[in-house]
């Protein structure tokens, strides 16, 4: 049977002014064999809380759902989501770029996380049209760029994937840019007729 032993060692120096001084002191205690059956009779401790938040991801069905829900129009309102997001720097300036990833190794690992990021409900995918069309320019329909929404790199590039898959699939509607064609190089009379002008001169 083990006993309670306690005991301390001290450490001194010796101090060529002062002379010999006391720097510390290390103590040792045994116990006994009732209170070790007794630790691991209690079991482990309680799990510590984690540090960062878990990022849960959902389907895109329940994206959908949730923007047509009560819960969405009292956050955001009529608003994009990116509007009221504002992003923790430091500083006078911003940064030139938005940071690579908010979310790593399933853990946000941030305090400011990009609007995309920050609600786990918000899920970028070709199908989730009234999302996507939040990040496009409705005067030049093309997508906004992530220094004015604030979404980090990682966000912007599925965000431009995703938007190209839902104009392919017919999902969202935009206009075809105006192409010009030379029309000489599919009509020989239009090319016959220009080089007789140039010859005429």
């Amino acid at each position: 049977m083990k006993q309670n032993l306690c005991g301390s060692h001290k450490f001194y120096v010796l101090n060529r002014r002062f002379g010999l001084q006391k720097i510390g002191s290390l103590s040792r205690f045994y116990c006994t064999q009732n209170e070790e059956n007794a630790e691991n009779e209690t079991g482990p401790e309680e799990e510590t809380v984690p540090k960062h938040k878990q990022f849960v991801v959902h389907p895109p069905e329940t994206s959908i759902r949730y923007l047509e829900s009560q819960a969405y129009n009292d956050t955001y309102g009529c608003d994009p989501v990116w509007k009221n997001y504002r992003r923790n720097f430091k500083g006078q300036f911003p940064p030139r770029r938005t940071r690579a990833r908010c979310i790593r190794q399933g853990l946000i690992s941030t305090g400011s996380p990009c609007p995309l990021c920050r609600d786990e409900y918000l899920v970028v995918h070709y199908t989730n049209t009234k999302l996507l069309e939040q990040f496009i320019s409705p005067y030049t329909g093309e997508t906004l760029s992530a220094n004015k929404t604030g979404v980090c790199r990682r966000r912007q590039f599925q965000l431009d994937l995703e938007i190209m898959k839902a104009k392919d699939l017919g999902l969202i509607t935009f206009q075809v840019p105006f192409r010009y064609y030379k029309y000489e190089e599919y009509y020989p009379e239009l090319k016959q007729k220009k080089q007789q002008g140039t010859k005429n001169k």
